[in-house]
């Protein structure tokens, strides 16, 4: 017998070749076949997500990259501005949401201008508020909370020290890419 429980050998390679296993019951002579279930674990190894989308670093996961973690204590204006230029998807640029950060600093108030980009990457990928709201995160633990940004934006594909017209080409490269230089018909040139 089949370890599919089948009196008949020959249906059991058509279940296998079709995902599944056949269903019980009824005295047709045509056999339906029920998709089997992948496991929990198997998902796991094979990498498939089950349930809602998570953040693929944790919040204080800042070495595991450790170059940014060092650039986000020193100067965070740049990692935010490198994150912000991503997540507006060029529409604001590296420079320009840096100096904004920075300046926001000095009054202490650089949070509210930082979280709502944290929201907006959470809509981008439908990621979870996530150990709480994203104004919390970015007042109490603002390094980690642009740290944590930057690798999620990474580790999806994205690399934000390069900027967003590098990705979109990186992302479209037969669009918007080199183009060929002019052509320039050969002989003398006159002035």
């Amino acid at each position: 017998m089949h370890p599919n429980n089948n009196s008949d050998p020959k249906q059991a390679p058509q279940a296998a070749a079709y995902g599944g296993y056949p269903a019980t019951g009824g005295t047709s002579s045509i056999r339906c076949y029920q998709q089997q279930v992948a496991p929990p674990h198997a998902a796991a190894a094979y990498g498939y997500q089950q349930g809602p989308p998570q953040w693929t670093t944790g919040l204080c996961g800042c070495f595991e990259d450790p170059s940014n973690c060092l650039m986000t204590c020193c100067c965070p204006c740049v990692t935010f501005g490198q994150n912000a230029e991503i997540i507006d998807k060029g529409t604001t640029s590296c420079a320009f949401a840096g100096l904004i950060y920075h300046a926001l600093s000095y009054v202490g108030c650089s949070c509210l201008f930082s979280f709502p980009y944290r929201s907006k990457l959470r809509g981008l990928y439908s990621l979870p508020e996530d150990p709480c709201v994203d104004c919390c995160v970015h007042c109490l633990l603002p390094s980690c909370a642009i740290c944590q940004e930057y690798r999620e934006l990474k580790n999806r594909g994205q690399d934000p020290s390069i900027g967003w017209i590098a990705n979109a080409q990186r992302m479209n490269p037969g669009q918007g890419g080199n183009p060929a230089p002019p052509y320039i018909t050969p002989g003398h040139m006159s002035r």
